[in-house]
């Protein structure tokens, strides 16, 4: 079990005070993270939530999963690992477009 949790189905109105309000009551809060879209600034609706210990993440789990946050039922579960970030962007020498080099 880990400490960082996935919070989904957020209204966009949740901020990072609140969820740090709501998820105190479980145990020790060390971080919160909105997830916000980075043109408009807008919340996306999910968030991550860091518990200091991984009893305190599984009562949080336990006690808030499938409750009612500005009458959403909202998801939280145990965060999955990032996953890797494939690096085949565009730009750089000699990829596509930019004619022959030789």
């Amino acid at each position: 079990m880990g400490r960082k949790l996935y919070v989904g189905n957020l209204p966009y109105s949740a901020d990072q005070q609140g969820l740090q309000d709501m998820f105190s009551k479980c145990g020790t809060v060390d971080s919160v993270n909105v997830i916000t879209d980075r043109d408009t600034g807008q919340s996306k609706g999910f968030a991550f939530v860091e518990m200091s210990n991984d009893s305190e993440a599984q009562k949080a789990i336990q006690e808030l999963n499938g409750s009612s946050l500005d009458g959403r039922e909202i998801k939280v579960n145990e965060a999955k690992p990032k996953a890797p970030r494939d690096n085949r962007g565009g730009g750089g020498y000699g990829r596509g477009g930019g004619g022959n080099r030789w």
